[in-house]
């Protein structure tokens, strides 16, 4: 093999590798122990586009979204506010709006996600049985949608 193969050998491996990984979903993994979330475990009915484009990005495309939003506040009224707060003010767990966050990844959608899909230490038992995929992606946007804190700390807006 002469040089100028190999260097277009090498340059069409970096190519297709690059377009695999563009294509390639986001890793989730357990707050706690690092380990890949394992998504079937996941409510029923979650699997939509809106998810399906979360996965590729991380970021939650329901931040902004109106509609969305007031879904999101009504699963979360029902689901999130007895130990979190009606202004997720905090109560058993903490609080929600401001920009201190228990575990620093929150400040990313991602990072969110991990930790009401997965869990995290204390009270807070992972959240698949009770919401589908993109009902919590629903739950993200009204709770990044109250936020109070200084928007430099906050990942999702950038």
């Amino acid at each position: 093999m002469t040089f100028k193969s190999f260097i277009n050998a090498a340059t069409l491996g970096i190519g297709v590798l690059a377009m695999s990984t563009a294509d390639a979903d986001i890793t989730l993994r357990n707050s706690i122990t690092g380990e890949v979330l394992d998504l079937s475990y996941a409510k029923k009915g979650g699997n939509t586009e809106v998810f399906k484009e979360f996965m590729q990005t991380g970021k939650n495309p329901y931040n902004g979204n109106e509609e969305a939003i007031k879904k999101g506040e009504s699963l979360y009224m029902t689901g999130c506010s007895g130990c979190h707060g009606h202004e997720a003010e905090g109560k058993l767990g903490p609080g929600l709006a401001d920009d201190y966050w228990t575990y620093p990844r929150n400040a990313t959608d991602q990072g969110l996600f991990e930790i009401l899909f997965g869990g995290a230490n204390g009270m807070m038992g992972p959240q698949y049985v009770n919401f589908s995929t993109d009902e919590l992606l629903h739950i993200m946007a009204f709770i990044r949608h109250i936020y109070t804190g200084d928007p430099k700390k906050a990942d999702w807006l950038k």
